[in-house]
C-alpha cells in the first residue's frame, strides 16, 4: 500500500457492478469491465456482458464512483476509481481479468499495479496527455474547451462511433454521458506513464485507427509499453463496445484470453 493511501484512504462509497454468469459452466477467469470516464457499467452491459458470459467466462461491469448506479462523489479524482477498480476485483472469487475502456484504461492500468490480476486489457486507452486535449479540442472545440477551465467536455457522436451505428442509437448513447469531476478530467491533461503491473502479467491493447478520440499514435505508444502492438479494427469509433460492429473486438478479446490461458 502506498504511504498516501494510507494515511488518507480513498473514502468508501456504494459501487454498482452488473454481472452475468455462464449457462454452461465457467470456461475462463472472470472479466471485470472498467467504463472509461463518463461511461458506466450501462456501456458494457449493452454487449459485451452477456457475450463474454456466452463464451464462458464469469463477467462483471462496474461504475466507477459518481457514475451510473455508484454512490456520488463529486470530488473524485483518479487514486479513488484505482481503488474501486482494486477493491471490486478483489472482490471477485478468482483471480480477474480487468479490460478498461478510454481513461478507464488508465485506472486499469494503475489498478494493475496494487492488483495482480490474471491479464489486462486496454480498450482504446486514454492515457491523457497534450496530445489527447489539442487532439480533442481540434476535432470538437466548442464541446473540449470548457473542459480545460473545469467545465464539462462533451463528446459528439461522430467521435464516439462510425457511421455504421444508426444516428438515434449513436445518439441515445451520447445522451447518457454523463459529467466528470474536475479534478479527475484535469488528470488527464498530463500523459500518465503506467506503473509496472504486479507479477507481470499479459497485457493487450484495443483500438481502432479511426478513432476520434484516441490517435493512432497514442496507441501505439500505449502498446509499446507493454512489449507489444495494438490489435486494430478499422471502421469503428471510440467506444468499440457499442458501435455497430460490437462482436468483433470482444471476440478477438476473449479468443486472446482463452490462448493466454
Amino acid at each position: 500500500m502506498r504511504s498516501d493511501e494510507w494515511s488518507s484512504p480513498p473514502a468508501p462509497v456504494r459501487r454498482e457492478v452488473l454481472d452475468a454468469v455462464p449457462d454452461a459452466g465457467e470456461l475462463g477467469p472472470p472479466v471485470l469491465f472498467v467504463p472509461g470516464y463518463g461511461h458506466a457499467a450501462w456501456a458494457f452491459a449493452q454487449h459485451w456482458l452477456e457475450h463474454t458470459a456466452g463464451r464462458g467466462f464469469p463477467a462483471y461491469a462496474m461504475s466507477l464512483r459518481g457514475h451510473g448506479g455508484s454512490g456520488p462523489f463529486p470530488q473524485a479524482r483518479l487514486r479513488d476509481y484505482v481503488h474501486d477498480v482494486a477493491q471490486v476485483a478483489a472482490s471477485l472469487p478468482k483471480q480477474a481479468v480487468l479490460v478498461g475502456h478510454g481513461a478507464g484504461a488508465l485506472v486499469v492500468a494503475q489498478a494493475l499495479a496494487r492488483y495482480p490480476a490474471r491479464a489486462g486489457v486496454l480498450v482504446a486507452p486514454v492515457f491523457g496527455g497534450p496530445g489527447t486535449a489539442f487532439g480533442m479540442l481540434r476535432r470538437n472545440p466548442a464541446g473540449t474547451l470548457p473542459g480545460l477551465f473545469g467545465g464539462r467536455v462533451s463528446l459528439r457522436p461522430s467521435q464516439l462511433f462510425s457511421r455504421g451505428l444508426p444516428a438515434n442509437l449513436a445518439q441515445s448513447y451520447a445522451k447518457r454521458l454523463q459529467r466528470v469531476p474536475a479534478a479527475a478530467q484535469r488528470q488527464l491533461i498530463r500523459r500518465r506513464r503506467p506503473e509496472p503491473a504486479v507479477g507481470d502479467p499479459p497485457v493487450l491493447v484495443v483500438g481502432s485507427p479511426d478513432d476520434r478520440v484516441v490517435s493512432g499514435a497514442a496507441l501505439e505508444w500505449v502498446a509499446r509499453r507493454y512489449g507489444g502492438s495494438p490489435l486494430l479494427f478499422p471502421g469503428m469509433g471510440h467506444d468499440l463496445m457499442l458501435d455497430a460492429r460490437w462482436q468483433e473486438p470482444i471476440d478477438a478479446i476473449l479468443d486472446w484470453l482463452e490462448k493466454s490461458r
